[in-house]
């Protein structure tokens, strides 16, 4: 029972009825699985209590961390939805039974991949806890890939990087993204990865040294200032994600100076400024590389100030500036809000959910007897599940350039006038940022303003571009405007209400 003192003392001050409820999905899942092996030889049990392990660790609730022991029940041990329901309830029955949907179509061939790639989606536009279930138990997965047959791990490898690795990003679950990053790079790149451990390590080697020396320097002059509740470590750039910045930078180490970090973890919103100020009277920034995420977050809702400075002695460093919420956020995202005590009663509510209302929707049904839409899931997921139905009539290969191009690639970062931050895919127009704040937008979009200056609606947005969108109640879509639009929710609003003009 070791393991399981060890679940439980990774959710902390748990309730006695949550730790029982812990205690039972961990007896019952062992014992539904008893006798069965993973290819490693080990008993199947142990990746459930991984996965488990790996909710806990993200700051997941009991309910979240029970359905994680109980993932495989339904499809590995042939326990039925009925048992489950009766043993646990609808809400981790719902949980289970999701997660166990998503796995039963395997990536076998296009048609497959594209179908489970659709139910993913769809899913996690359902729950969001689903997909983090989904991603814990990937993520065990990824860490015993050497034991599965040679010929699957590429498709295995390759499948993360480009589904669950970015998925995880745009969660901003960025301690489960670089992992997932980091041991998929190997299978799917072995001759790239070799070539980038090679050069991380000499550079390491340079740097670590001159690192250290300015840490205690930086340290010190915080201290003078005042600010002496603070912590610091090094952040090392995961080999991936150093890959694509090389691809970037023409494959010149020289040229990417924030391989290694330095992290200073504050108390508070304003000590960021007082050390953003302080480093800055001290040692000369690098002009065009202070970046403040707090005034401007990330899409994925990242905080935190950054600047490249000067060292003094021929040397370049990245400060990273954050408080200690600021780095939660960053490592484990939308989890690290769910560090609250999951209710076992369908609907109630308690202190936390107000947040937690906008991801995920408790099982259970309005006053009408039916069950409860959804309503508050992130924009960019409804958006997404919405096309679903509309992408697969493309076919199963531009489904999924479509969803690559949508989702997985690399995404423009634009704003409203009034400073939101909207992300899109690279090239899209004005008019996909007009369907992505509302439709009505989008359907009367009569020009735009890029800048504060008319501009094409085929114009293509760059970061940091202020987008303004001139409504005119006479304009209407036309099929001129899906030669230029990228995302596949404009394309999808724009042929409705191209077919509703011309029904009337």
């Amino acid at each position: 029972m070791a393991d399981l003192n060890q679940l439980i003392s990774l959710l902390g001050g748990i309730s006695d009825s949550d730790k029982a409820l812990v205690e039972k999905a961990y007896k019952f899942a062992e014992k539904a699985h008893e006798g069965q092996k993973r290819f490693s030889g080990e008993p199947y049990f142990n990746h459930c209590f991984e996965t488990a392990k790996i909710l806990a660790e993200q700051g997941m609730g009991p309910v979240s961390v029970a359905a994680g022991l109980l993932h495989d029940t339904l499809e590995d041990a042939n326990i039925k939805p009925e048992e489950l329901e009766k043993e646990f309830g609808k809400e981790i029955l719902f949980l289970v039974d999701s997660v166990t949907k998503l796995g039963q179509l395997h990536y076998h061939g296009v048609e497959r991949h594209i179908e489970s790639l659709r139910k993913l989606f769809v899913a996690m536009s359902q729950d969001l806890r689903v997909l983090i279930i989904k991603l814990a138990d990937r993520l065990h997965n990824m860490r015993t890939l050497q034991y599965v047959q040679p010929e699957k791990q590429g498709r295995i490898a390759a499948e993360t990087l480009q589904i669950y690795a970015p998925l995880a990003y745009r969660l901003s679950m960025r301690k489960i993204n670089r992992e997932l990053e980091n041991l998929a790079f190997p299978y799917v790149f072995p001759e790239e990865y070799e070539t980038i451990k090679s050069l991380l390590k000499q550079r390491e080697k340079e740097s670590a040294a001159q690192l250290e020396k300015f840490s205690r320097a930086m340290i010190k002059t915080l201290a003078k200032s005042g600010l002496t509740k603070i912590h610091t470590d090094t952040r090392v750039k995961s080999l991936f994600s150093l890959w694509r910045k090389l691809q970037r930078k023409n494959m010149e180490i020289e040229n990417v100076y924030d391989v290694l970090a330095l992290r200073i973890i504050v108390s508070s919103l304003e000590d960021c400024y007082k050390a953003l100020g302080t480093i800055h009277g001290h040692w000369r920034p690098l002009p065009g590389r202070i970046k403040d995420y707090i005034a401007f977050p990330k899409p994925n809702d990242y905080k935190g100030i950054h600047t490249t400075v000067f060292t003094g002695d021929g040397g370049i460093v990245e400060v990273q500036i954050r408080t200690e919420e600021m780095h939660r956020q960053a490592e484990y995202g939308v989890a690290s809000h769910l560090a609250f005590k999951e209710s076992k009663k369908a609907g109630e509510k308690t202190l936390g959910l107000l947040w937690l209302a906008q991801f995920i929707p408790f099982i259970g049904k309005n006053k009408n007897g039916t069950a409860e839409e959804n309503k508050e899931v992130p924009n960019w997921i409804k958006q997404i599940a919405d096309s679903q139905t509309e992408l697969l009539k493309s076919g199963t290969d531009e489904y999924f350039d479509n969803m690559q191009a949508d989702f997985f690639q690399h995404r423009v970062f634009v704003f409203t006038p009034k400073g939101d931050v909207v992300d899109l895919p690279i090239d899209a127009s004005p008019i996909d940022f007009a369907f992505a704040i509302h439709s009505d937008i989008g359907n009367h979009a009569g020009g735009a303003k890029i800048n504060g200056k008319l501009v094409s609606l085929d114009t293509k947005l760059k970061n940091g571009d202020i987008v303004e969108i001139l409504v005119k109640e006479s304009a209407r879509p036309n099929t001129k405007w899906l030669n230029f639009v990228k995302t596949n929710f404009a394309k999808k609003k724009i042929r409705e209400a191209v077919n509703a003009i011309g029904k009337r």
